[in-house]
């Protein structure tokens, strides 16, 4: 019998929910406590903040909400901003990243000389920079993206700059006695090589994209879910805090997927775990 329920590929996702669920309801039990609920929340009015935030004004209202509607929030335009700052942010990183990754892992001595300040620069807290973002930019969008950007860049420079490290000197001395040139290479060996490097760390990236956007909504702004979830922790509304988490781990597992999506079509060329032991 035991056989049946273990976790398998046929029924791994009955206990993912089922994980979920389980997790929801010591939740809600440990809630009842009013105590407990004042700092933990309750999964039932942070589900109805949700509900309240996307569906229409008075729909299901007297059932979800029998004390009063609370205060409804425009969480469109708030998503909007901090989904706008997230992806510019995601696509300026990613970019950066791969051409600078590329460029010093092709050129040895600049790579050598810029090594430590690389190094220095990665390792520093990067939340320091947002006042200084927010002077130069101001606290429009433009502060939030470049706080962002500095997350997202890192992971993928080093992912870019191994991946382009770990080419095979086989395959490349093979390929230069082809009479392969340097864009050559570049367009059919190192980025082939890159490219699953790059992968790993964009599902990475996606995260810390939204956290660099929300982080900066947080020290300065009028607008974004991150400045949402800084009003409500001011009225100590832990309910709405959670509401907003779970509406901003909802759209990274979106933007997310979509990254598997794209990887899925690009790397068609690459065996599957199957495959791989056939041969």
């Amino acid at each position: 019998m035991w056989q049946a329920i273990r976790p398998s590929g046929r029924n791994l996702r009955y206990w993912q929910v089922g994980l979920l669920v389980a997790v929801l309801l010591i939740w809600q039990l440990i809630s009842r406590n009013p105590q407990t609920a004042f700092f933990l929340g309750e999964p039932a009015k942070v589900a109805a903040r949700v509900w309240s935030w996307f569906m229409p004004v008075g729909f299901g209202e007297s059932a979800l909400f029998p004390d009063g509607v609370p205060g409804r929030a425009d969480i469109y335009v708030h998503l909007a901003v901090t989904l706008v700052e997230t992806v510019l942010a995601f696509a300026l990183g990613t970019m950066l990243g791969l051409v600078f990754g590329l460029w010093l892992a092709l050129a040895p001595t600049a790579g050598a000389i810029l090594d430590p300040y690389i190094k220095a620069l990665n390792s520093m807290p990067r939340v320091i920079l947002a006042p200084i973002f927010a002077m130069w930019f101001g606290l429009g969008i433009w502060s939030k993206v470049a706080l962002a950007v500095t997350l997202v860049f890192f992971i993928v420079f080093f992912n870019v700059y191994q991946g382009v490290k770990e080419v095979s000197p086989v395959v490349l001395a093979n390929a230069r006695m082809l009479g392969a040139n340097q864009k050559q290479l570049l367009r059919t060996v190192y980025l082939p090589s890159a490219t699953s490097w790059v992968f790993s760390s964009l599902h990475t990236s996606v995260g810390l994209a939204f956290v660099g956007a929300v982080v900066g909504e947080y020290l300065g702004s009028a607008r974004g879910v991150g400045y949402l979830i800084l009003q409500a922790e001011g009225t100590f509304d832990v309910n709405t805090v959670f509401a907003g988490i779970v509406v901003l781990t909802a759209f990274a597992l979106v933007l997310d997927g979509l990254v598997g999506r794209i990887e899925q079509r690009l790397m068609k060329w690459q065996p599957t775990g199957g495959e791989t032991e056939k041969l």
